[in-house]
């Protein structure tokens, strides 16, 4: 299903695969699709057919940044209001119910990056870079990279990359532990469909409230968070997930997950 010019979705047991199809500018991001991209999204909340989304790119390029052709020649509220626009978008990503997975097989720069770190987990291909360049065009990220990445990474790590433009390379990033693996370019997308598998066959309500824990509670005192957890853990026992995944494991037999609020 094309549900833009340039993004293309399929979807099979359980897993949406979302992916860029801009190969002639390495899947840069111009404004209607950052539009686009946010309707899917929130779309996507409701949707009970797809419980883990996997986002990937064309050729060399995963997503090379905003589309800067568009930069020229706007107006100072123009460009302000494309900004609002991405930032909204990526956090619609971030705050997706459904686990995320980023399959990076090329460039992953400015927005791309951004996007990248919006996901759960980052599956990359040898030939993946990374990189928040920016600051070569006198202007900084501003759909989260800076303080995404430092969270992830660290202040100065982040600092020296920001500051200098400079992109990595995936074994570098590798070694930042921002990937959950790298692979050749040929067993990328298996790769990621094969994790996605995984998460999919999961209980979804719990897989769901698990991604909603951990990143809430690096924000909360441990005390708090620690609270939350036995909260959300409780509600879960009375879920039909919760009675199926407990008699499945008593009969030895796998278990049928339906994602139903209620037993």
């Amino acid at each position: 299903m094309r549900i833009h010019e340039n993004l293309v979705e399929t979807a099979e047991g359980g897993v949406a695969t979302l992916r860029v199809d801009r190969e002639d500018a390495l899947g840069a991001l111009s404004k209607s699709m950052v539009a686009a991209l946010g309707d899917y999204l929130r779309d996507l909340r409701g949707r009970r057919d797809v419980r883990v989304l996997v986002l990937t790119g064309t050729g060399r390029g995963f997503i090379a940044g905003a589309d800067i052709g568009e930069y020229h020649g706007a107006t100072q509220a123009e460009f302000d209001a494309y900004q609002r626009m991405s930032r909204a978008v990526f956090d619609e990503l971030e705050q997706l119910p459904q686990p995320t997975i980023a399959a990076v097989n090329g460039y992953a720069l400015g927005g791309g990056f951004e996007v990248a770190l919006c996901c759960d987990l980052i599956v990359a291909s040898e030939s993946a870079r990374f990189g928040l360049p920016e600051v070569k065009l006198g202007l900084l990220p501003g759909g989260g990279g800076t303080q995404r990445l430092s969270r992830a990474i660290g202040i100065r790590a982040t600092k020296e990359l920001v500051m200098t433009g400079r992109i990595m390379r995936a074994d570098e990033a590798d070694r930042h532990r921002l990937l959950h693996q790298v692979t050749s370019a040929d067993e990328l997308l298996p790769a990621a469909t094969e994790l996605a598998g995984r998460l999919a066959s999961a209980a979804p309500i719990a897989v769901r409230e698990a991604k909603r824990l951990i990143d809430d509670g690096v924000q909360q005192a441990l005390g708090a968070a620690l609270t939350t957890e036995q909260a959300v853990l409780s509600r879960l026992f009375a879920t039909a997930d919760a009675m199926e995944g407990i008699e499945a494991f008593v009969a030895k037999r796998e278990p049928r997950f339906t994602g139903d609020l209620k037993g």
